[in-house]
């Protein structure tokens, strides 16, 4: 089975309906060539779409991944590169303490550096990583407009940001945010009530989705032991090899249509949520997992 492709927003771009997030690449700890052989790998598979940020690994992520692309440059033309920038992180030295950075100046030296350290002229996509309270929208919209005019990005959106932040940055902008990178998880449902899912499907936005399976927490908490025992029920009726395949069908089934970020750097498990494509839940399933993540029936 291949990975699908979908219009993250009416105007495009197209990422493949799963998506590879690098944000525990150091974890991996993958020689260059390795790199390089799980990134076919998942190339192969369909996955063409990537998730970085300037500040994964405390800073070390992006410039790992392109030590690895330039082993083979001409990879690069199979890829959508992500990357987020605004977030300023004590692993420089130069930040006394962790805070959020949405000023122009912050915004285009990030997507500057993030371009030397991807071993890339562009960026298919650049997120502001969180909502800043000091943000000044008119500022953040300069810095999108000038790289976007010097074709050092080609589209802008934001994450974890609410429906309200977003329309602010949108106003200011002659061109479309194409997304909104929300955490979307039965253990984390908040986006389904609160208006963010809601603001993607009026405007035709598919959301990209992080820490589908909670960060972990899905398996390592025996606060989630009933939900854990609930998604294996729904395996064996749906006939699922693991219940993350479940978590992940869970996740697309929602209208918006979110794109689950992957976060494994393991090969079966790539492969494992590539399958979870042809899992069907019906309504009263779903309903199911949101019950036995949140501990209550619907009112």
């Amino acid at each position: 089975m291949s990975v699908a492709r979908i219009a993250l927003h009416p105007q495009g771009p197209h990422f493949s309906r799963l998506i590879m997030g690098y944000w525990r690449l150091m974890e991996w700890q993958l020689a260059p060539a390795a790199l390089l052989d799980l990134t076919k790998y998942h190339l192969d598979l369909g996955i063409t779409t990537i998730d970085h940020a300037d500040i994964y690994g405390g800073y070390q992520c992006e410039a790992a991944f392109g030590q690895a692309l330039r082993l083979e440059p001409a990879l690069r033309h199979r890829l959508e590169i992500v990357s987020k920038c605004g977030i300023a992180l004590t692993a420089k030295p130069e930040h006394a303490l962790n805070h959020y950075n949405t000023s122009k100046a912050h915004i285009i030296a990030s997507a500057e550096q993030s371009l030397q350290h991807l071993s890339t002229d562009y960026l298919d996509l650049l997120l502001i990583h969180r909502p800043d309270p000091l943000m000044n929208a008119d500022e953040v919209a300069d810095a999108f407009i000038s790289l976007k005019q010097a074709g050092k990005i080609k589209h802008a959106g934001v994450s974890n940001f609410t429906a309200r932040q977003f329309e602010l940055l949108q106003s200011r902008l002659p061109f479309p945010l194409v997304t909104n990178q929300l955490e979307i998880s039965p253990l984390h449902q908040a986006g389904t009530l609160d208006g963010t899912l809601d603001q993607c499907q009026q405007l035709g936005i598919k959301p990209m989705a992080w820490s589908c399976l909670g960060g972990g927490r899905l398996f390592s908490d025996d606060t989630y032991e009933p939900l854990r025992a609930e998604l294996e029920q729904i395996r064996h009726e749906v006939g699922a090899q693991t219940i993350e395949q479940v978590v992940y069908a869970w996740v697309m089934m929602l209208p918006s249509q979110p794109l689950p970020l992957i976060g494994s750097g393991k090969r079966e498990r790539i492969a494992a949520t590539v399958a979870a494509q042809s899992i069907t839940l019906n309504r009263q399933q779903w309903f199911r997992i949101r019950k036995a993540a949140l501990g209550y029936d619907v009112p």
